[in-house]
């Protein structure tokens, strides 16, 4: 069976159009979802929409939108007069220019769709568009009216067909030195800083998304699983305080540990132990210690940080 589109309209590029349909392209209902029930009967818990000073439930019929301008004050709106807005992009993705994908950032990105062309009709507009934006090898940003909102919607070629992700507006995204400007400027040891590098480089991989895992949500399916049998659920038990240990002494066992993986084959999180020649080539353990015996000896005291030994340790399968 075929999805059911989210959107349909059209895709307009100059005098070229066609129609088109619009999917998401994420969704959550493979989640585990829960419903409220009560606990004395086992019924589930279903809600009414009341009037807030009657208390009298009120039919979906008689509901209509508004905007408080005042305490109780408010400026009602019909769906008649919603649909009143002269909007063009409410039926029509109309590209209104084209810009490198490198200058998008990543804060404006929201919510992918697909979007593919609606009938035969237009699949040879639709190719002709996606195949000229291809070839630009660009971004195509237009507009689009869903979900009662306007969204600026940036369009690329994927496969057979466009991906479009939603852009926020610029009133959307929160400004960065609000949570920055108060971090400090550190002076970073250049020994310290060789070291976390290294670190990074026998963890470095490629991004693979199938090795991802949802450990809470097998965690639920395991706890349903358990409840279904009818086993006893025990919490587990607590942990060990972390232990504080001196930021170097972090690093280096950090580095040891990925050393010792890598040359035991055992797996880091996320990802295998990579073997890089030029990794193998850098100076042994001994050296470093000896490194870090001078950093350390030379540095100002340095902040020291949690770490949980067991947690760091946890080697997550691919």
């Amino acid at each position: 069976m075929a999805p059911r589109a989210y959107w349909k309209g059209y895709l307009k590029l100059s005098l070229v159009s066609c129609p088109v349909a619009l999917f998401p392209a994420s969704s959550e209902r493979e989640k585990i979802s829960f419903n409220q029930i009560n606990k004395k009967t086992g019924n589930r818990i279903r809600y009414r929409k009341v009037d807030a000073d009657t208390g009298d439930e009120v039919d979906s019929s008689e509901i209509i939108k508004g905007y408080e301008v005042g305490k109780g004050q408010y400026i009602e709106i019909e769906p008649e007069e919603l649909e009143a807005i002269a909007i063009e992009s409410k039926r029509t993705i109309e590209i209104d220019e084209f810009v490198p994908k490198k200058e998008i950032d990543e804060l404006y990105l929201n919510s992918p769709y697909y979007l593919a062309p609606d009938g035969e009709v237009g699949q040879q507009a639709f190719a002709v568009i996606r195949e000229a934006i291809r070839k630009e090898g660009m971004v195509a940003l237009g507009r689009v009216v869903f979900t009662s909102r306007e969204h600026v919607i940036a369009l690329e070629p994927r496969g057979k067909g466009l991906l479009g992700i939603t852009l926020r507006y610029p009133y959307e995204v929160r400004k960065e030195d609000e949570y920055f400007e108060d971090i400090p400027d550190e002076k970073i040891p250049k020994d310290m800083l060789e070291l976390a590098s290294h670190i990074v480089e026998t963890k470095s991989g490629h991004f693979d998304p199938q090795r991802f895992e949802d450990q809470y949500e097998d965690a639920l399916k395991e706890l349903l699983k358990k409840k279904q049998a009818g086993e006893k659920i025990e919490a587990p038990k607590e942990r060990a305080p972390a232990k504080v240990i001196n930021l170097m002494d972090a690093l280096a066992g950090a580095w040891k540990r990925s050393v010792a993986g890598r040359r035991n084959g055992k797996l880091l999180p996320l990802r295998r132990a990579t073997v890089n020649p030029s990794v193998q080539r850098r100076k042994s353990l001994v050296s470093w210690k000896a490194r870090l015996r001078s950093a350390a000896a030379s540095a100002a005291p340095l902040a020291a940080v949690p770490m949980d030994a067991r947690q760091s340790e946890r080697q997550v399968p691919s």
